[in-house]
């Protein structure tokens, strides 16, 4: 799930200050100022400019007037090398400690809103919509601090960046110029704040109690005390079930209705986190004890909490210049939406998807259905039963507690050392989550990246110790690009698909770690065939959340009602397109039905790219030494994508190889 990175804090950290009017510099000030500073530097000219115009762009009136404007200009840029690193590493000091405290802070007043602690107060959501960095940015500006890193630091483009080549300093310099951008008033940050918090409790709250649930036959089908958040513990059920004969048949069915009401958003309200009445979600009606009762359709919340993200986005972006979808795309992920498109379109076009799709139809014996786009059956564990894996979990891990004491051991397990395993896992604390799960990463030397994932009251599960390797892919992927990468301000990855990487090739060995082997010859075949149908899931759902964003952007005044139809109706023709060949159905909605377009807009197009990263990351550990080569790989810090995957694997980034490895399968 989402895993939050330094950069994230920083984004939020920088953006926002007090409304003011940006001032008018007259362009003859400006060359005035170049030329002077020019004169002086001749070799620096090109930077020189970019840096004056850079301060022009984010100066407001309250900074300073014309004259204000150019003595700072004059007596800030720094010529000498040597002066700019000193500079320079001592804005990262700070920078780092001011960041960690307030990351430190905001994880605190959100506590008990994302950790299990008992039942939720409505002064824990009070604080934790606080925002203890509100009004930072504000004061670093008017300190002018920001301003002489935007004029000695300049903003570079991609293309910029990738011609650094090796030079690491140079590389460093680059990603302080990120910082200051653009400048958002603090109201707008934090109404902004306030609605990301409103989606996320939305999310993180909608549960459906399981034993209340009615099959066909008005029978209760699940275990009473069973509770799965929507969408993630949904769809973990569904994967659940694929080797139980017609038990799990029925309850991987009823769960897709429960879906579609949901998509639909005409499911009961008083069905929503709530086991006070029966519901058959065939019928879509409620009772208690035998007695039908009048329910409330949900419609239209979850469209509305979308909607409210899109507006709060929209606010920044007359602000920054540019779109949400230009700053996630472009500035976050740092690969043109167009590219990204055509990526996925590539790959849910090839004709080896519809192989893949007569497989499955002859594993299931059946016709595949919408929800078997998370069809499991290539997973070692697909054979296994997840019963028995409950109880092997629950033993090994009744608490929090047990888990964080056996981070080192899962480590020299994966290929570390005892000295290296310990050295990371004393860098990582572990949380019972309210939620799905995430990873909360360090923001700075002596705070420990938090894992969090679901522990019930008798001992965590399967798929929460599923969740919870995958969360520590993230922790791992943090405490070594936190600690070990050689400038603070190259802390990271290039974007959050490749910590997803990582935590997809952490998360793939999970039986490996509880000391199961699979010695099924066909292994990498059927690891292959998974990877593919994982990725042809996320690739088409990540394709609607960003035709999605398009059609807001296209429709700025539409309604709640509206949207939804709009979702729907796209969900449709991108089933169609993609999934209609190889299903042979049409009209399905089940790729409406991700809560991370809630919760976190545009952010599925980094568990796709992460899993096309993944698996060149797989191909390249082959034969090596998987935990010095994670260490290598991951130290690589904050680069372009294309330049990060080049020199961790020596090969761009590409589906071929993946549909290549399935034409070779032989399966």
């Amino acid at each position: 799930m989402k895993t939050f990175t330094l950069r994230f804090c920083m984004l939020a950290f920088f953006l926002n200050f007090a409304i003011a009017i940006f001032a008018e510099i007259p362009e003859n000030t400006i060359r005035s100022v170049i030329k002077e500073l020019s004169d002086k530097n001749p070799s620096e000219k090109d930077n020189i400019e970019k840096g004056v115009r850079q301060v022009v762009r984010l100066w407001q009136e309250t900074d300073g007037n014309t004259e204000v404007f150019t003595s700072f200009c004059l007596e800030n840029y720094i010529s000498d090398p040597a002066e700019k690193k000193t500079v320079f590493l001592k804005i990262s000091d700070y920078m780092e400690a001011i960041n960690g405290h307030f990351s430190q802070m905001s994880q605190q007043l959100g506590w008990h809103v994302t950790i299990e602690t008992g039942p939720i107060l409505p002064i824990d959501y009070k604080f934790s919509q606080l925002s203890p960095r509100a009004h930072l940015t504000e004061d670093l500006y008017k300190s002018k601090i920001a301003f002489i890193i935007a004029l000695n630091f300049l903003k570079r483009t991609l293309q910029e960046k990738e011609a650094l080549g090796d030079d690491r300093l140079a590389w460093a310099y680059a990603r302080l110029g990120d910082w200051f951008t653009g400048r958002i008033p603090t109201e707008v940050r934090q109404q902004n704040a306030l609605v990301s918090n409103d989606a996320s409790r939305y999310i993180d709250a909608y549960n459906i109690y399981m034993g209340k649930l009615f099959n066909p036959k008005g029978q209760h089908i699940f275990p009473e005390d069973m509770i799965l958040l929507c969408h993630w513990n949904l769809r973990d059920e569904i994967k659940a079930n694929y080797n139980k004969g017609k038990e799990g048949l029925e309850k991987q069915r009823t769960i897709y209705e429960v879906m579609k009401h949901i998509i639909a958003q005409d499911i009961p309200k008083e069905a929503i986190n709530s086991n006070e009445f029966d519901w058959n979600p065939y019928t879509n009606t409620l009772s208690k004890a035998g007695k039908t009762v009048t329910s409330t359709p949900e419609s239209p919340v979850r469209y509305q909490k979308m909607l409210n993200n899109f507006h709060a986005m929209k606010r920044v972006d007359q602000y920054m210049g540019n779109t949400y979808i230009d700053r996630k795309f472009n500035d976050d992920m740092e690969v043109a939406l167009n590219d990204v498109e055509k990526l996925f379109d590539q790959f849910l076009s090839a004709p080896e998807l519809k192989t893949v799709g007569n497989m499955i139809k002859k594993r299931l014996g059946r016709k595949p259905e919408a929800y078997d786009i998370w069809y499991d059956g290539f997973k070692a564990r697909a054979n296994l039963d997840e019963t028995k894996l409950d109880k092997q979990v629950r033993e090994l891990y009744p608490n929090a507690e047990a888990l964080e004491k056996d981070l080192p051991n899962i480590l020299v397990k994966l290929g570390y050392s005892p000295e290296r395993a310990n050295y990371l896992a004393e860098k990582i604390a572990v949380d019972p989550a309210r939620g799905s799960g995430h990873a909360a990463g360090a923001s700075m030397k002596g705070q420990k990246a938090r894992l969090r994932t679901r522990i019930p009251a008798d001992g965590m599960n399967y798929k929460g110790y599923n969740i919870a390797i995958h969360e520590f892919g993230h922790n791992v992927e943090q405490t070594i690009s936190l600690y070990d990468v050689d400038y603070y301000m190259l802390e990271g990855v290039p974007n959050t698909s490749f910590t997803e990487a990582l935590a997809f090739v952490f998360q793939k060995r999970d039986l490996e770690i509880l000391g199961i082997e699979n010695n099924d010859p066909d292994k990498e075949a059927l690891d292959v065939l998974d990877k593919v149908w994982s990725l042809y899931e996320i690739a088409g759902v990540s394709m609607l959340d960003i035709a999605v964003w398009k059609w807001m952007y296209a429709n700025p005044d539409a309604t709640a009602n509206e949207l939804q139809e709009a979702v729907i109706r796209l969900s449709k023709e991108i089933w169609n397109k993609y999934y209609a060949p190889v299903y042979g159905i049409r009209d399905e909605t089940v790729l409406a039905i991700y809560s991370h377009m809630i919760g976190y807009p545009l952010y599925l197009s980094a568990y796709a790219f992460g899993q096309i990263i993944e698996f060149q990351l797989e191909n390249h550990f082959k034969g090596k030494d998987f935990a010095s080569e994670v260490d290598r790989i991951f130290k690589l810090g904050r680069l372009t994508p294309n330049v990060w995957i080049k020199e961790a694997t020596g090969k761009p980034l590409s589906v071929e190889p993946l549909l290549e490895a399935v034409r070779k399968s032989g399966m």
